[in-house]
């Protein structure tokens, strides 16, 4: 039996052209063997889509999976509730069971709907939290739990990409209370994760985009109010686009980023430089 690729699990992977999509396409060109995952399958309904966060042409990962295999890349689905402990368990053993290893997870999963700080009910306060925070927790420790060296020893090997966002590392006057909350949380833990973890093996890093260009943030740049708000707080004057952040997850993924650890890599274009 041929020896398998580096193996990623990326979360978050439902949305044609999303970060998780894009990033998933730039690994497995780069010889990554990708397994792709999200919550339910195409046009099945749940809280999420019923609620509309998912953009309108949400259609799983199954068409991902289809198209990478086409183009002569390997690939696979799993499918669950991140934030849910026994499904995030079960994707990451899925991995193993199929590869036998796992060396990336791109931890990409997370959602935002933005409400003014006074008017934040608890549904949202607890869906945020439980996807953009819970859930990244649970499926990196699921995953560290593979990636480290045996017997606690140097060696290890695997590397966690958290998803955050400027967002974790300033505040914001335009609604943004739970999902800034919720970032800050994931560049504590990105910190923690990588102090416990370097010494088995494991370097753990975070990726923190300015707003990017996607069918389901489109909505928001044609208000010329918010466009405006965005553009002149950005120094190089322009949206991010998926296909950057996806380039920045293969450095950080590669031996090239092999002494990077319990960092963000901002790619804001001068956000947080002011």
């Amino acid at each position: 039996m041929p020896s398998i690729a580096r193996v990623a699990l990326i979360t978050g992977c439902g949305k044609p052209i999303g970060i998780g999509n894009s990033t998933a396409r730039a690994l497995a060109a780069a010889g990554v063997t990708v397994v792709v995952s999200d919550v339910v399958p195409a046009g099945v309904a749940n809280e999420h889509n019923v609620q509309g966060d998912m953009d309108p042409s949400w259609h799983g990962v199954d068409t991902l999976v289809e198209d990478l295999v086409r183009r002569g890349h390997m690939a696979a689905s799993t499918l669950g509730d991140v934030s849910v402990e026994p499904d995030a368990g079960r994707m990451v053993a899925e991995v193993l069971g199929r590869y036998g290893r796992l060396d990336i997870l791109v931890n990409n999963a997370g959602l935002n709907r933005p409400q003014p700080f006074l008017e934040v009910d608890e549904p949202t306060l607890d869906l945020l939290l439980g996807l953009n925070v819970r859930a990244a927790f649970l499926i990196a420790q699921a995953a560290a739990r593979l990636m480290v060296a045996p017997n606690g020893e140097k060696g290890g090997g695997g590397v966690i990409i958290n998803m955050s966002s400027q967002m974790g590392h300033v505040g914001s006057d335009l609604n943004r209370t739970v999902y800034v909350m919720t970032k800050h949380a994931i560049e504590g833990l990105t910190k923690a994760m990588a102090v416990e973890l370097a010494p088995k093996g494991v370097r753990v890093v975070s990726i923190a985009p300015t707003f990017v260009t996607t069918p389901l943030t489109k909505p928001f740049f044609d208000d010329p109010v918010f466009r405006k708000w965005v553009l002149d707080r950005i120094p190089l004057g322009r949206l991010g686009t998926v296909g950057e952040v996806a380039q920045a997850v293969v450095f950080l993924a590669s031996p090239a980023a092999a002494l990077v650890t319990g960092s963000s890599l901002l790619l804001d274009g001068g956000w947080t430089a002011w």
